[in-house]
Parts: structure tokens; sequence; C-alpha cells
């Protein structure tokens, strides 16, 4: 089966078109087809099926530089994050009116949509579960990372400690597999002018206890 997914802006999004407001650059039609051809489907929402719409909101300077942005309605999950990325990918891209209030926040909402992938198979039950799991996950994510932040450092630690981080790790997910997507998702970040996102990335292989990202991080965020 293949993946594809539909961004959608709601009917209020032509707001954006009229004198007085910001516009993208080139229009309505390659702002839809940004966000399309910039979007990495989050792998834990794609192996779940877990779809809908995500609101950024944001703000610009003048130069229509993104300044500002954050998730004003989500899941709290790696979709939150995926749209939110999104938006900033767009900083630069706005002409903005003098007449504009700059101090106004402006509101994107980006639909993800999977088609094709038997999610219709999927209950709301399940979905809610997967929602669950993953917050939790996130915070158990995070005695991973620390474990091995405080190690990179040279602190003190022991073997029984690492046992049972390795035990989490296979727990989590935390493979050579998952490590291989991640990087794979960063290389496409890099080509996308995304820095940024790529070196979080990166960072997070590492802070996983994987030297595979250590070259790349050398390379690209220092």
């Amino acid at each position: 089966m293949f993946l594809h997914w539909i961004v959608i802006l709601w009917s209020y999004l032509p707001a954006f078109f009229y004198a007085d407001q910001p516009v993208f650059k080139l229009g309505h039609e390659s702002l839809t087809s940004f966000i399309s051809r910039s979007m990495i489907y989050p792998d834990y929402s794609k192996d779940h099926c877990i779809q809908g719409t995500i609101q950024i909101g944001f703000k610009l300077d003048r130069t229509g530089k993104v300044v500002e942005s954050r998730v004003q309605r989500g899941y709290g999950i790696d979709l939150d994050k995926e749209a939110l990325r999104i938006v900033r990918l767009t900083s630069s891209r706005w002409i903005v009116p003098a007449s504009f209030d700059i101090r106004t926040e402006i509101v994107l909402p980006i639909n993800f949509s999977l088609k094709e992938f038997k999610c219709e198979e999927q209950s709301t039950d399940d979905i809610s579960l997967a929602i669950r799991t993953y917050k939790a996950k996130e915070d158990l994510t995070k005695a991973v990372v620390n474990f091995y932040q405080k190690k990179s450092a040279g602190g003190a630690y022991n073997a029984n400690d690492e046992e049972r981080v390795l035990q989490l790790k296979v727990e989590l997910g935390y493979n050579d597999k998952f490590i291989d997507r991640l990087l794979k998702k960063a290389q496409i970040e890099l080509k996308q002018g995304d820095k940024e996102s790529a070196c979080e990335d990166f960072h997070m292989v590492k802070g996983l206890g994987s030297d595979k990202a250590d070259a790349l991080i050398t390379k690209n965020c220092r």
C-alpha cells in the first residue's frame, strides 16, 4: 500500500489573500503546494493511523519572517511537531502589507490524512489509546536520553542502570530500524533547508545511545 496525504486549508484561509492581509509569495495554490511538498508524515502517527487537523498560530515581522509560532490546537503528539515545523519553513515566504498589524496572530490549519492505508480498520478507541501511549512514551524517552547525556558527559553510572535503560529501549522500540528512520527523516529536513529540525533529530539519535549521527552532528550542527 502507499501513503498519500492531503493538505486542506479551511474556508476562512482566503482571508490571507485580501489586500490588507499577508499573502504567501506566488499565492494560495503555491502555499498549498509548499505544505504538501514539505510534509514528512510522522512515523508514529502513520503507523497508528492518527489523522486530523492541527492549528498553528504564528506571527510575522515586516519582512515576512515567522517570529513566533505555537500549536493552537492539536493532539500533543508528533503531528503537532510536524505542523509547527512546516509553518516555520514558510518563514520569509510571506508578503506583509504596510497596513497589516504585525501583532496579529495568523492561524494556519494543516490537515494530516492517510489514504489507502487500511486506517478504516482502526477504531476511535484504538487511536485514543495510541495517543495516550505516545504521551507516556515521551516521558520514558526523557529517562533514556538523560542517562546517555550523563554517560556522555562522564557522569557516574553503574551497569545495572545501563541494563535497565537497554531494556527500556527495547520496550519503547528504539532499535536500529527506528534510528535509521530518524536519520532518513533528518536528511530530508536538511535538503529542505531545515537544519534546526535535522539537528534536533541527529541529537535525538545520539541521545538514544547511538553513534550513527556523530559525524553528521559534527558536520551540520556546530
